[in-house]
Formats: C-alpha cells, structure tokens, sequence
C-alpha cells in the first residue's frame, strides 16, 4: 500500500469507526411537563428521547419520593405504550397522579427477556422488571398547594343533626372545618383531630417493608353538629396557613319517608400504571355512573354509598389508598360513604380470631395491613372494636348500624368473631330485636362474604356453615328484608331464602351478592365453548339472576316499597331489579332503568348540583382523572408487550 494513502483511508473511514463509539451516541433525556401540578389528580405528560436500539421491555420508572433506590419505584409503564417508540427511541405518556406529600420522579430503564427473574414475580405472577440498565431520570415533579386538604370524604355519625368530614394533609397543624346554610357565609366552624399510623404498626410484608411503605399523612377528623334536618349546607377545610379545599356541600339527614342509596363491593382503584399488584380500571366506570346518578338525583334529598368490603385493594402498598381516596372524593365529599371491613383489608397470619374451621379461610390478603388503615382512614358510627394482639391500634368501623329514611342499615364483620358470645354477635342480636319496624319498615344487612353464592367457593364453605348456623335465625325471626353481600365479583340475586329454600310468602330474606364494582378475579357464569350445555357454575332455582358485568346497586325505598336495581357499567343501565313491599312480599315489574330517580326529584333543575359553583372544580379534577387513565388505557392497547392478567378464584 501506498504510504502517502494511509492518511487520507484513516480520514475516509473515520465517521465508520464513530459508528461504534457509545461515546458519539445522543445521551438519553427525559422531560416533565409541568413540574408543579396545581391539584391531586392533575396529568403530568413524560417524555422521553435517544433510547439506541428500542425494545418492548424498555420501561419508565415512577418513583416518590425521589430518592428512591431504583428498585424501590411505586409502579412502571413500559415505554412501547407509545407506538411510537419501536422506531424512533423517542415518546411520551400522560399520567394523572395523586398527591403522595412527597415529589415524584421519572427513571428510563433498558431490560431485555434474557434479564427476567422468574423468582421475582408481582402479585398476577408477571415479573417484575429489572433495574440494572437505568439509563436517564427527570427532574423531581412536585404540588402547588402541598400542603392543602385532600382526599375530602363524608360519614354518617350516630346522630341525625351530625355529620363527619375526614381529610388527609401532609402535617399535624391544626386545621379547621368551616360550614353553614349559604357558600358565601360559611359562619360555623370546628377543629379536627388529628391522627396518623407508622410503619412499625403494619404487620406483616409487604405493608411494614421498603417495598410497600409510603408515608400516610396526617388524618384528619371533625364533625359537624348541630344541623337542621333536610337542609343543604356548604362547608370546607383547612387552615390559613396550610390552604382551604374548594367548598363541597351536602344534605342533611331528615325526616323523610324516602331514601336513596348506591350499594357494591370489591371496588379497589384505579392506577395509569402497572404496579406490584393488580389494580381495578373498571372502578372508574363505576364512580362514572353514580356521580350521573347523583346528578339525576338533584341536592334536595340525602343519599349515601355503601362500599361493602375490599375497599381499595391496597394490601399493603400504601399509595395505593391515595388514588383511591382521590377517585371517590368527587362522590364522597358530596354524599356519606360508608364501608364495612373484608379480607383484603384485614386478614393477616396472626390475626386474633382464627378458630380451627377457619384455617384456610383467612390467610394473607390484607397485605400485612392488619386493618390499620382501615380503621384511622375512615370513622363510621358506633364503637365497634377488636384489639389486633400486636402493637398495631385495634380494628374499629367493624359492625354498626343507622337508620335513613324508612330503613334501618345494618353492617357487620365477617373477618372477626361473629359467633354467639362475641360481642359482634351481641350487637347484632340486639340490634335487630330493637328494630322499630314502624319508623322503618325496612331492614338492610350488608357484610362482606356471602352467605349464600352459587359460586365455586370451597374455600369459603366453613364459615358459609356458621354464617347459616348462627345468623340466619336472627335475620329470619327479626325478618331482615334484604342481605346484601361481596367477596364474589359477580352480581347474583336469590330469591326469599330460608336454608337454601325459597318461599314467596313467609318474608325470608332476599340475599343479593353485589361484589362486582370493580375487582376481576371470578371466572364468568358463562358455559365454556366446548361445553355449551354444562356452565361452569350451574345455576340452581334458588339463583334468580346472575350477572357478568361489572356495576354497582341503586336502592330506592319508600314506606311503602323497597326497590334495588342491578345497573351495569358497560352501558349504565339496569338489568336486574328486585321489588320488596314493606309486608316483605316480593313482587315484580318492568325493567325501565329509572326508577326512583324522578320521584326523588330528578327532573327538578337542568342542572346539576355538581355542575355548580366551586364543586366544577373536583368534578373536572375526578374528569380529569379519567381521561388521564382513559388515555393511558388506549395507548396501552396498543402495545405488542404487556402482561396478561391471571384469572383465579382468589377473591
């Protein structure tokens, strides 16, 4: 070779050799926008650029605080969820993000099939990614007001001129509950106590781990008393110092012959992204259809929620009661919402009552929860407790009781002793012998596992057994009108029962299971393909209707007659409606999707209530919130790699 070439070569195939210089490659960047979010709930956009070599795998971490070790984020994306991204390296996502008092971070991460750990799987057995390859993070994303109230809820207290408004801040400081009958005179005001629970209290993993530990907050309570029956009062709360909520409202309760109210189970919540264990999508349809029906519904007459058990499937990963409490607020700092404890907020390893034909029944589902948050999060009336055997504050809000209108609510503990000789079984006894059946002819007990479901539930059938044992003759001979139970994510109405047998005239009653407002963990009714002729669950005379949709239940009763309707949440509409008379006959009728709302005043205004004034505000926010996901659900469609959701019995 010509020597005098060699250099003009070297200089030829220069841009060649830079071709394999990592050094030469464009630094991966990721950017927020914006980095203050105004209210929990808002949607931060994520973007990413100059992944080399894109793959499905490459994943979007999400952290907060945000000095997290890596392996210690809240949840993930993977970065194909924007198409995007296969060819350019380049993308970006929008996420509605709940205020966890703490700023959030962003980390772009590469992971490949071959760096998959089968020992380490998420609750749904998917792996979980890996962390070797981090490759960029953002700035931190923090709040404007973090300090603000949030995740605003009302409750019933055991007086009817009360009403109780719970909050959660980021400090103990003293903060304040303003109200009266006008928004522009809020002239009433009361201090909150305040409470909070720690790490050390949970009692098993993942709730006192790392991996599930998030900082509370501070929980505040305070009620408002004195009230006047049947009237609409505005309130808000806060501090100065720390800033106010937006003004909420809601009605009193009164004297009237009516009652409206929105009854499940099972709801959890909902996350835009995938976390460590699975969350519940459809549980925003399910706030989507009663906040329409509270609209219909109009501010003239009170209603409430009743979430029967497995509230926000949170088991032990504390964030998780965050978006929780954020999706309800728009419903819940309106209208009561009342709960009633289930497995997955309280069954542990060591838990305190587990007699020996309950082995298998109660094991690990509340996430090492032990019902502490549970228990400070939410204060229903009554002094129900049960001491937990550990450090841990006891278990309240597990058995209680109200009146609304013409009936008489019941709710009762199926995680904790319930047998004659308990004190759960005492206030039972007594509390439906006391009934007076002329102020409300109508009885409703709701609690979290069935007695009676067509379900395969082997796992269940010991205490089904004492459930009928033992509380069948109380609802029986204090003619309880209606049963409403969870646990199974599927609607099914019974006929009067009694013992398995139906009877049309002896006033038995009706026990409905309502568990499908959210959680998908049931195998479907329907018969297999192959097997056209043999369901999988076969549906004896007893069952009357079973539904595989995901919904919610509307009760409406009057003095004269007590009606729950089936809606569901594919197309807001109801399917199944049961029709109880206060002699307890049941009888039937048409099916026309609206009954109650127009005799309870719908057609009174154009407008909403929630359409009004400052509560605009958190119904665009909760709006917001759904669109978010909503968006995040589509673009997660499409995408080639994403895990498949594990059907089961575990309930």
């Amino acid at each position: 070779m010509n020597m005098d070439l060699l250099p003009r070569l070297l200089l030829l195939l220069l841009p060649l050799f830079s071709l394999f210089d990592s050094s030469s490659q464009s630094p991966v960047s990721i950017s927020v926008s914006p980095t203050v979010l105004a209210n929990s709930g808002d949607t931060l956009r994520i973007r990413w650029t100059g992944v080399d070599s894109p793959s499905d795998l490459d994943w979007l971490g999400i952290y907060s605080p945000p000095d997290s070790p890596d392996d210690l984020f809240i949840g993930y994306v993977f970065l194909s969820s924007d198409p995007a991204y296969r060819t350019s390296g380049s993308g970006s996502i929008s996420l509605p993000l709940p205020n966890l008092r703490a700023n959030y971070s962003f980390r772009v991460f590469r992971w490949s099939k071959s760096e998959i750990d089968p020992k380490k799987l998420d609750h749904d057995h998917n792996p979980i990614p890996g962390t070797r390859h981090h490759l960029a993070t953002s700035e931190p994303v923090g709040f404007l007001a973090e300090r603000r109230p949030e995740q605003v809820h009302l409750s019933f207290t055991d007086r009817d001129d009360e009403m109780r408004v719970m909050f959660v801040t980021g400090d103990k400081e003293e903060r304040l509950v303003r109200f009266g009958k006008s928004e522009r005179k809020l002239q009433f005001s009361v201090k909150s106590s305040v409470d909070r629970y720690e790490r050390e209290d949970m009692c098993d993993s993942p709730a006192n781990e790392t991996s599930g530990w998030r900082d509370p907050g501070w929980i505040h309570s305070a009620v408002m008393k004195g009230l006047k029956k049947g009237v609409r009062y505005f309130y808000q709360v806060g501090s100065d110092s720390g800033g106010w909520s937006p003004i909420y409202r809601f009605t009193s309760r009164d004297d009237s012959d009516e009652v409206f109210a929105f009854l499940f189970g099972d709801m959890g919540t909902a996350t835009p992204y995938t976390t460590f264990s699975r969350t519940q999508g459809e549980s925003i349809s399910t706030m989507k259809w009663i906040l329409r029906d509270l609209e219909a519904l109009g501010p003239s007459k009170p209603s409430f929620v009743s979430h029967i058990g497995d509230i926000s499937y949170a088991r032990g990963y504390s964030w998780l009661w965050d978006h929780f409490f954020t999706q309800i607020e728009p419903v819940a700092a309106y209208v009561p919402y009342h709960v009633c404890i289930g497995n997955h907020e309280y069954d542990w390893p060591a838990q305190p009552w587990k007699p020996d034909w309950a082995q298998t029944i109660y094991g690990k589902d509340g996430g090492g929860e032990c019902g502490v948050p549970y228990s400070l999060r939410f204060s229903m009336p009554g002094n129900s407790s049960e001491p937990t055997g550990s450090r841990a504050p006891a278990t309240r809000n597990l058995y209680y009781s109200f009146d609304v209108g013409p009936v008489h609510f019941v709710y009762m503990s199926t995680e904790t002793n319930f047998l004659p000789g308990s004190a759960q079984y005492d206030f039972l006894k007594n509390d439906l012998e006391s009934v007076d059946r002329e102020r409300t002819p109508f009885v409703v007990m709701q609690g979290h596992r069935p007695m009676y479901t067509t379900s395969y539930e082997s796992r269940d059938a010991p205490i089904r057994a004492k459930m009928l044992e033992h509380l069948e003759p109380l609802f029986i001979e204090n003619r309880v009108t209606l049963a409403l139970w969870g646990h199974v994510h599927r609607y099914e109405r019974f006929c009067p029962l009694r013992n398995f047998t139906c009877s049309a005239t002896e006033g038995y009653p009706v026990h409905v299971v309502i568990g499908m407002a959210g959680q998908d963990w049931q195998p479907l009714w329907q018969p297999r393909s192959d097997h056209l002729a043999d369901p999988v669950y076969p549906q004896p005379a007893r069952s009357l209707y079973r539904g595989g949709e995901f919904g919610y239940t509307r009760l409406f009763a009057s003095r004269e007659k007590l009606t729950l309707s089936y809606v569901g949440n594919h197309d807001g509409k109801v399917h199944d409606k049961v029709e109880i008379l206060a002699s307890g006959l049941v009888v039937s009728s048409p099916i026309d999707g609206t009954e109650g709302l127009q005799k309870a005043g719908a057609a009174e205004s154009s407008f909403s209530w929630f359409m009004k004034g400052a509560s605009v505000l958190i119904l665009g926010a909760f709006m917001g919130y759904i669109l978010g996901y909503v968006s995040h659900a589509q673009r997660e469609g499409t995408m080639r790699w994403r895990w498949t959701p594990v059907k089961n019995d575990d309930v």
